[in-house]
């Protein structure tokens, strides 16, 4: 027992150091050479130990993966080398080697090349149409996440009331502290003569608008930008084109639109987006926790119905206490009472996956929680199963280090709502939850999401796809293939 104790820790402090060296010299590649290094997406600059230590921590159970020895090893390569791309993914360099095949510093340098020249390294102006809960954890992640800060910059924020000292103080201090994901890891100050917030050093221009015919980017040197509609106001393609004005070529709604291409990230992104298309859906919170399950059942079992049940936290547009509102039991007390209530997720899921367009029916009830939700999964299926082989089939999903990850998979036996806050992953399948019918055909799966900062990292994550200067990328692309890994949904 002793000397299990004793290799355990040994292993810990061998990973502790590994980690350490990598965090170093990504740092000093970073600061002495501008070249930002990334583990398949993550950023590894100013990163904190636990980050690697999670996917050291897999191992053992996933060693051609997370194993990250050969990482060391390749940064070493690459401090001696005379020229660098300006950012490198080194989990995506590191799995164009095959498991026996030698790195030579030849190999490295050819490899290197290749997998930069797939990417774009060309930055998108991003605009945010809004300043709510998504709208917020937006501006917090892409003001900090050097990965994303690669690709997309944020360059205007546009809200209705009038811009002035006091209402920065205020949109300032709901940016930087928050009730439910808490303090933000980054420095806040005001430029007053300039409406704008400084956000760890990223300039963010602050403009006023009743209407989003309104404002004239150009006028801000903001050019071929991408709008990210987060108020949930515009809710169809008329309304929604009038963003398309000075400055503005795409535009990207946190919302269901029943009249524009309504994506999930992962799923659909990849027959759905046109080269030419403006406006673009990034659905609900609760269709992208859910399609890539039911996409991943379909296309393994097949799915002959299924019903969808999905407990909500409460939303700002319930009341706090009964009064009158347009949709009756929305008007009751939102944290006394669980409301029932309809959902458009359904629906959405059968436009997404158009084979379950007839045998799949959903329906919600918000609960008295600020955030955190559950979608609970009834699912008859085609081909006899287990829950052993259930878990297998997601595993291969869940256990992959992207950044952009859709489906997760947690084997806590007590895990419960406030536990999967913060979780960047889109859905969380419970798997002491998961039950199925004798005959091996009616399955149930409870999949756990963060409404709020899951889906705001979904949204991210096609936005970072659409800041892509080609739309329709060769699959042979490495880059592409790590980043929307869940594209194997589809075959």
């Amino acid at each position: 027992m002793k000397n299990m104790l004793t290799d355990c820790l040994n292993q810990f402090e061998k990973q502790r150091e590994e980690c350490l060296s990598i965090r170093l010299i990504a740092n000093s590649l970073w600061k002495d050479r501008k070249v930002l290094c990334l583990y398949h997406g993550h950023s590894l600059v100013d990163e904190k130990l636990n980050l690697l230590m999670h996917f050291q921590s897999q191992s053992i159970a996933y060693p051609s993966v997370y194993k990250l020895h050969s990482i060391e090893s390749i940064m070493k390569v690459l401090m001696c080398l005379p020229e660098l791309p300006a950012v490198i993914d080194l989990g995506l360099l590191k799995d164009s080697f095959l498991l026996d095949q030698p790195i030579t510093k030849e190999s490295l340098i050819s490899k290197l090349w290749l997998i930069h020249l797939q990417h774009n390294p060309n930055t998108k102006d991003v605009v945010l149409y809004g300043f709510g809960r998504i709208g917020r954890i937006i501006a917090r992640e892409l003001c900090t996440d050097a990965a994303l800060k690669a690709q997309l910059v944020l360059r205007a924020v546009v809200v209705r009331e009038p811009v002035n000292l006091v209402s920065l103080k205020r949109r300032a201090s709901l940016l930087a502290k928050d009730s439910i994901h808490g303090a933000f890891n980054g420095r806040i100050s005001i430029e007053e003569s300039s409406n704008s917030l400084i956000i760890n050093g990223v300039p963010v221009q602050f403009i006023t608008a009743e209407q989003p015919d309104e404002v004239n980017y150009i006028e801000f040197n903001i050019n071929n930008a991408l709008l990210i509609d987060n108020t949930g106001v515009y809710r169809d393609r008329k309304a929604l084109t009038n963003h398309l004005i000075g400055g503005i070529t795409k535009v990207l709604v946190t919302a269901p639109v029943k009249d524009i291409p309504n994506v999930v990230f992962g799923v659909n992104h990849k027959t759905c987006i046109k080269p030419d298309q403006q406006l673009l859906s990034a659905a609900s919170c609760t269709t992208n926790a859910i399609a890539p399950v039911l996409q991943v059942l379909e296309n393994q079992y097949g799915i002959i119905k299924a019903h969808i049940e999905t407990i909500h936290a409460y939303t700002n547009d319930q009341n706090l206490v009964d009064n009158m509102h347009e949709k009756d039991r929305r008007g009751r007390a939102a944290a006394l009472n669980m409301v029932i209530t309809e959902t458009g997720a359904g629906e959405a899921v059968a436009k997404i996956i158009p084979k379950l367009k007839y045998n799949i029916t959903a329906n919600a009830i918000r609960v008295p929680i600020p955030n955190g939700s559950l979608a609970i999964l009834v699912v008859e299926l085609n081909k006899k199963t287990s829950i052993p082989d259930v878990h297998q089939l997601f595993m291969t999903f869940a256990f992959k280090p992207t950044k952009h990850k859709q489906i997760d998979l947690i084997f806590d036996e007590d895990l419960v709502s406030s536990d999967i806050l913060g979780n960047p992953s889109t859905g969380i399948i419970d798997a002491h939850a998961t039950s199925i019918s004798a005959d091996g055909h009616t399955l149930t799966l409870y999949v756990w999401y963060d409404n709020e900062f899951g889906y705001a990292m979904q949204v991210l994550g096609l936005a970072n796809y659409l800041a892509k200067e080609h739309m329709e990328i060769s699959h042979a692309s490495q880059v592409e293939a790590e980043e929307v890994e869940l594209v194997v949904l589809n075959g």
